[in-house]
Order: C-alpha cells, then sequence, then structure tokens
C-alpha cells in the first residue's frame, strides 16, 4: 500500500462516534522512538528560535500556520499516545506523518519544528498519512476532537500540509523502511535498542470519546491548543 501512488483520499470513513470499550494495549514501540527523537528536536529549535527572536531573523514563517500562541501542556510522548489510541490509526502512520514533517523541512529549510507547532504537525500529519495509508480512518472533525483544535482549524492546517508539501505525500515502501531504520539508529545512539513495527496494524474500537473534555488540562486528554 506504501508503494502506490497517486491520490489516497478514497478509504472508507468511519464513524463519527466511537465504540467504547478499547481494551488496553502496548504503547507501539514507534511511538516511543519518535517521541525520543521529536523532543530533542524541539529542545534544540526552541534555543534557535529564541536566538532568532534576539536579531539573527533566520527562521522562516512557512510554518507559521502551525503556530499556537503557546506551547500546550501536553508532553509529545502524550499527544502520540493520545492519537493513537483514540484514532485506531496504524503505526505506519506515525512513520510516514515523520516523512511528511522530514520533506517540509527540507523543502523550506529555514523553517523549525518548536513547541509552538510541534502539535499541530503531527495531528495534521498523521490523519493525511491515515487516508494515505489505513482502509478505514476518522474524518477530520473526529481528529480534531482528539488533537484539540477545532475542525475549522484541522481542515486549514491539512491544505497548507498538501500545498507546503506540493501534494508529495506518496511514501514508497524503500522510503518508508530508509525512515525507520533512520528512527531506529536515532535510539540506538542513545544505547536503546528499539525496532519500529513494520506492518500495518489493522484498527480496532476505541474509548467514547463524549466522556473526555479538551478543555481539561489535567486529564487524558490534551488541552485546548487553538489560539
Amino acid at each position: 500500500m506504501l508503494a502506490t501512488g497517486g491520490g489516497g483520499y478514497t478509504h472508507q470513513i468511519r464513524q463519527p462516534e466511537p465504540e467504547p470499550g478499547l481494551a488496553d494495549t502496548d504503547t507501539p514501540r514507534v511511538l516511543i522512538i519518535l517521541s525520543s527523537v521529536l523532543e530533542k528536536l524541539v529542545a534544540r529549535n526552541d534555543q534557535l528560535d529564541e536566538l532568532s527572536l534576539y536579531g539573527s531573523g533566520r527562521v522562516g514563517k512557512s510554518l507559521n500556520a502551525f503556530h499556537g500562541v503557546r506551547a500546550p501542556s501536553i508532553s509529545i510522548p502524550k499527544y502520540l499516545e493520545r492519537l493513537y489510541k483514540y484514532t485506531s490509526c496504524s503505526p505506519s502512520c506515525f512513520v510516514v506523518g515523520y516523512v511528511y514533517i522530514d520533506r517540509l523541512l527540507h523543502r523550506h529549510p529555514d523553517s523549525l519544528v518548536i513547541s509552538l507547532n510541534v502539535h499541530r504537525l503531527l495531528v495534521t500529519s498523521v490523519m493525511v498519512a491515515s487516508k494515505m495509508l489505513d482502509d478505514v480512518h476518522y474524518n477530520n472533525a473526529f481528529y480534531a476532537r482528539v488533537g484539540g483544535v477545532s475542525n475549522a482549524e484541522l481542515n486549514r492546517l491539512e491544505l497548507k500540509l498538501l500545498f507546503l508539501l506540493d501534494f508529495g505525500v506518496t511514501v514508497s515502501s524503500r522510503v518508508f523502511e530508509s525512515y525507520c531504520l533512520h528512527l531506529e539508529k536515532e535510539m540506538l545512539f542513545n544505547g536503546i535498542g528499539q525496532k519500529i513495527e513494520r506492518a500495518v496494524i489493522p484498527s480496532t474500537a476505541v474509548d467514547d470519546l463524549t466522556e473526555i473534555s479538551i478543555e481539561d488540562a489535567q486529564s487524558s486528554s490534551p488541552p485546548q491548543i487553538v489560539d
């Protein structure tokens, strides 16, 4: 499926109301690895972004649409876990989402992934990846609800992402494997040997989100990150 060309927005859309009773599942290794890589990237880039505020002016504005007024209080690992838990997208979607973010940075090298934009970039890229990879997926409104943004904003961010990528959202199996190896090597540098799940895992039922308020920053749901 990863090697197929052309558009991928023809899959079946899940019903917006999930079924209750998701059984506890182990966190996919890809989430652990990706969290570690992104946390280091954001920490380094936040320092560079601060320096740019003092006169260097070298940070581009291509990703400004993804910026929030302040960084959300939810951590990157918890946010990724939330996206996986409630959207039931396959673990491969997180690798492909990372490919999209990396492509953005190659196309717009003066831009930075920082604490102000990483959450919006993640929910948007994972959602688009799910549309490309998964036979069944939730719609934008559901992803917005899980991700802590409004449906209208997520619609805008999706279009922004697609145009910034020049609609280059196809990922070949070779590219997918190369990114898996890259992420695994990043963990090896930290003395941790982790292998990313290669298979696209079928989706399962998710928790009933009607009991989760994205306004509550202390709950398991993400805080509202709308400006």
